[in-house]
């Protein structure tokens, strides 16, 4: 394996890219341009300023875990080239992600295109860059899966995205709709061959079981507890409609602790887990003011502030904190060339 990591700008050496948070969306933070007081969408200025302070806090790198056309990224991928501006200006490593979200969200050509065609398009994100670009994915995620199914789509992309890992040797994380299906992706990485000890699950945390925590990681993969912060939030299954009848209307709400967050990561290291969590917050604009105690006070930095003094508190030590997000995150994001 590697000892560098495919950055925005680059290669990076693994030793070098300090506290990881893996899973985020930095070109997602603002609903409008009209947030900014400016009037012009400033999305490079919002990731550059709430990425600030990170690095005293010992962190050097973030992964946008974007898929096509959803959280910021663009349909065909060709705003990526806004991710080394905000690298530079932050003083931050930033790595990218590819993949493909929900089937009721993918873009045209990912629906036409054939398991070969799907193929090439992640091993080139890889290899060549993204959209057009020479800036190449470090990693594959985040891969989704419905709730509580796996539609046909999802299941071509996830076997495209198995045998592009193969290939590529890119890690992969993926996206469960509130912890649904995350067996059903480990078995069907199995059966393509993929390393396990290189995926990594994403979003236990939606549902806090230990038993199925437990079960995933004794299966092979690693966990994401990578929802923190997020304590209040809505979860959609398909886009919001673009007109709605007058009145009231029905949606998804949901409500997740992070002290049973930290309960949850507590027992997982109890157990000898540290090696296969990882923590992130999968901040998005929305979900900021929808919790403007947690991630409203503090942004990126919630996870260092708030939850971290959580955990030591559960009795998790300063190795087990720097396994989860400095070894861990160093090993999933080397390997490639």
């Amino acid at each position: 394996m590697s000892n560098s990591a495919i950055s925005v700008t680059g290669t990076t050496p693994t030793d070098a890219l300090g506290r990881v948070l893996l899973h985020e969306h930095l070109l997602s933070l603002l609903p409008g341009p009209w947030t900014n007081g400016r009037g012009i969408d400033d999305s490079i200025c919002a990731a550059s300023r709430a990425l600030s302070g990170l690095r005293a806090r010992g962190f050097k790198t973030v992964v946008d875990l974007s898929p096509y056309n959803v959280v910021g990224r663009s349909a065909c991928g060709e705003n990526v080239t806004l991710l080394p501006e905000i690298a530079k200006e932050a003083g931050i490593n930033i790595i990218l992600g590819t993949a493909l979200y929900l089937e009721a969200y993918a873009p045209q050509w990912a629906l036409d295109a054939s398991p070969a065609e799907l193929t090439h398009r992640f091993v080139a994100d890889a290899t060549t860059g993204i959209g057009g670009s020479n800036i190449r994915a470090g990693i594959y995620g985040e891969q989704a899966t419905s709730l509580g199914e796996i539609t046909s789509f999802e299941e071509r992309v996830l076997r495209a995205i198995a045998v592009a890992h193969r290939e590529t040797g890119l890690a992969i994380m993926t996206h469960t709709t509130h912890g649904t299906m995350a067996r059903e992706q480990v078995e069907l990485f199995r059966t393509e061959h993929v390393d396990l000890d290189r995926v990594v699950i994403g979003h236990i945390d939606t549902q806090l079981h230990l038993q199925l925590a437990r079960e995933l990681i004794e299966a092979g993969v690693l966990i994401g507890i990578d929802t923190i912060g997020k304590q209040n939030w809505d979860f959609f299954l398909g886009p919001t409609p673009s007109v709605r009848p007058e009145g009231k209307y029905e949606k998804h709400a949901f409500f997740r602790s992070d002290i049973g967050r930290a309960d949850l990561v507590a027992a997982l290291v109890a157990d000898g887990f540290a090696s296969r969590i990882i923590l992130s917050h999968d901040l998005t604009g929305a979900e900021v003011w929808m919790n403007p105690s947690t991630l409203g006070q503090w942004g990126y930095s919630y996870l260092d502030a708030i939850f971290l003094p959580m955990l030591r508190e559960r009795g998790v030590t300063e190795s087990d904190i720097d396994q989860m997000l400095v070894r861990t995150p160093a090993r999933l994001l080397g390997g490639a060339e």
